[in-house]
This record gives structure tokens, C-alpha cells and sequence, in this order.
């Protein structure tokens, strides 16, 4: 359902609170099921909704831009990471050695050797068990979180 069709206007995002408030007067005082002549109910109840839609901005906004996603066809994603996003990961991948080198290589190392030997005893001690798979997540997290202190700074920062 378009609401802005409903109501007689013209699809823009721009549109004021008093030209919506108009256009829902005008079709209310003439198709009201409470009129004489019964009205319209279903143009009534249309336009009510319309106008629920379209009261506030954020709710233009919103209709808008839900005609405009229909109207144009969404893009196909596609496999293979954009070449700017390509760009990115290379580059970061390429200062992580930097990164280590200039931050605090011994801590790192430690804090890789303790996960390395926390998972080992985890895999040994209860090998199979739906338990495991938990424990070495936390300490894949761990290891995240905690090595993060011990990388040197990106450039720039």
C-alpha cells in the first residue's frame, strides 16, 4: 500500500506535518462512514491509515524511503568482498607483524602459550564432550580480547 497515494499526494520526503494533516481532512470530511450519505468506509479507513503512517517525519521518512526500496531492485551481493573492503583487510593484514613488534611481543607470546596449554588440557580432560566446545570458545574470546593490550597502536592513532 502506497500512504501517500492514499492520500493524495505526491511521494517526497519533504512533505509538512500541516499539507499531510490537509489531505487527511479533506478525504476524512468526505468519505466519514458517520456522513448522511454513509461515506466511504473503505476509502475512510485507507486514508486513516495513511495518514497514521505519514503524521510525523520519521514516519515519512520511513514510507519513503520503503517506496523507493521497492522501486529499485535490491543489489545482488556478491562473493567476493568489495574491492575497497579487499583493500582494508590486505592492509591490515600486512601491519600485524608491525603491530606485534612495536606493542608487547613477550606478553602476546605468553598469552598465546597459556591458550595453547589451557585448550590442551581442556581437549584431554574431557575430550568429545558438549562442554568442550564452550570452553575452548572462551578461550578463543579470551585470547581476543586480552591480546588486543599487547598489539601496538594502528598507524595514526
Amino acid at each position: 500500500m502506497n500512504p501517500f497515494a492514499a492520500l493524495g499526494l505526491d511521494a517526497r520526503p519533504d512533505l509538512t506535518d500541516e499539507e499531510v494533516r490537509a489531505a487527511w481532512r479533506s478525504i476524512a470530511a468526505s468519505a466519514h462512514p458517520d456522513r448522511a450519505d454513509g461515506g466511504n468506509p473503505d476509502s475512510y479507513a485507507a486514508a486513516s491509515a495513511a495518514y497514521a503512517a505519514l503524521r510525523t517525519g520519521w514516519g515519512r521518512s520511513e514510507a519513503y524511503a520503503d517506496l523507493i526500496g521497492r522501486t529499485i531492485p535490491p543489489a545482488r551481493p556478491s562473493a567476493a568482498p568489495a574491492p575497497a573492503a579487499a583493500a582494508r583487510i590486505g592492509r591490515a593484514a600486512r601491519l600485524v607483524p608491525a603491530r606485534i613488534r612495536h606493542g608487547r611481543p613477550a606478553f602476546l607470546a605468553l598469552r598465546v602459550l597459556a591458550a595453547a596449554g589451557l585448550a590442551e588440557i581442556t581437549l584431554h580432560a574431557r575430550a568429545g564432550t558438549a562442554a568442550t566446545a564452550g570452553v575452548l570458545a572462551g578461550i578463543i574470546v579470551w585470547l581476543a580480547i586480552t591480546a588486543r593490550g599487547d598489539l601496538a597502536p594502528p598507524p595514526g592513532r
